[in-house]
């Protein structure tokens, strides 16, 4: 991921009765392979983190004649108006206040413009130290300060490429969107003149419900429902560790190489109202596994969503409890009955 500009500004905050006051830096950061590996890790860090996902107010959203400062000072920062360090200095008097309202402890503003490919981006993050030990040369342990990357509270990444194009997608914008700090995610978003294009929870949420009908309606052997589910999961973790989105199509081609289009045909025909891009969450990813049994003659799948709501466990007795028969098992016993 190549460089093309890196800064870090301090933000000192002493107590939570104290003001923030900034420490701009002046001049960027010189590249260095420590730079590079620094924002690896912050994308680690920052995929690995639960995220709003969005995208600037369009004109039509706007107040008349309102332009947020933050998108009209980068749109000026790309258009060479303002050089870097003026462009993130400015951002970091912004912050302040979110600072100020939301935070009790200094920081320091990374601010890294980068390309991954073909993509331009931007990331700003506000990271802690936390104190460590190390080992010098003479074999003595030393305090050692480091950053803490995984306590990381604030911080966002935009696609720039697709923001300029005027791309139709509309989550191009993401920022960190913690349980514990929603108060401070929805004030960033009011400060960048953001708003949430996509619900990444309950989009994938729903994408699982899909592939779960999908499944029933082929009505796929357990070995075959438990390889596809894997297929699924390990794609949308991929995505999302790289901060990209699942594509339906992409991934209609990965579970049938035979029929690339059966599921996203299949989506499209139950009308599940999905974006065709969806930001993965992955919370939601790790609830979703299938639960499987043979014994007796008698073979049992089902995804472990469903478990408490049309399927339950009754340990004392040692039963299932089926709420919702599915239709064909339903037609089967019927004629069977009769």
């Amino acid at each position: 991921m190549p460089i093309q500009h890196c800064i870090v500004h301090d933000i000192d905050k002493a107590g939570s009765e104290q003001s923030a006051s900034l420490r701009p830096a002046a001049t960027e950061l010189a590249a260095s392979s420590l730079n590079e590996d620094l924002l690896s890790r912050f994308h680690d860090a920052y995929h690995a983190k639960t995220k709003a996902w969005g995208h600037f107010l369009d004109e039509n959203e706007l107040e008349a004649g309102s332009t947020p400062a933050f998108t009209q000072a980068l749109g000026a920062y790309l258009d060479g108006g303002s050089d870097f360090v003026a462009f993130t200095r400015g951002v970091a008097e912004r912050l302040l206040p979110l600072v100020d309202a939301h935070l009790s402890v200094s920081g320091h503003l990374l601010c890294v413009d980068y390309q991954h490919g073909e993509t331009h981006y931007l990331s700003l993050a506000l990271l802690h130290q936390r104190e460590g030990f190390g080992v010098t040369q003479s074999l003595q342990i030393v305090p050692a300060a480091q950053l803490n990357l995984a306590r990381m509270s604030l911080g966002l990444r935009i696609n720039l490429t697709q923001w300029r194009d005027g791309a139709a997608s509309r989550h191009y914008l993401s920022w960190i969107h913690d349980r514990g700090g929603k108060k401070l995610s929805e004030d960033l978003a009011t400060l960048l003149g953001a708003t949430e294009g996509i619900d990444a929870t309950g989009e994938t949420r729903t994408l699982l419900k899909a592939f779960s009908d999908y499944v029933e309606k082929e009505d796929m052997a357990e070995a075959q429902s438990r390889e596809k589910t894997e297929a699924l999961i390990d794609y949308a973790n991929e995505q999302a560790s790289r901060g990209e989105p699942i594509t339906l199509e992409e991934l209609s081609e990965l579970l049938d190489e035979q029929q690339p289009k059966a599921f996203y045909d299949h989506i499209r025909n139950a009308d599940y109202g999905l974006s065709p891009e969806i930001p993965p969450d992955k919370r939601t990813l790790r609830q979703f596994r299938r639960f499987t049994g043979r014994a007796g003659g008698m073979s049992i799948s089902f995804d472990s969503h469903l478990l408490g709501s049309s399927i339950e466990y009754d340990e004392s007795q040692d039963r299932l409890i089926i709420k919702q028969v599915p239709k064909q098992l339903k037609e089967q016993l019927k004629q069977r009955k009769e």
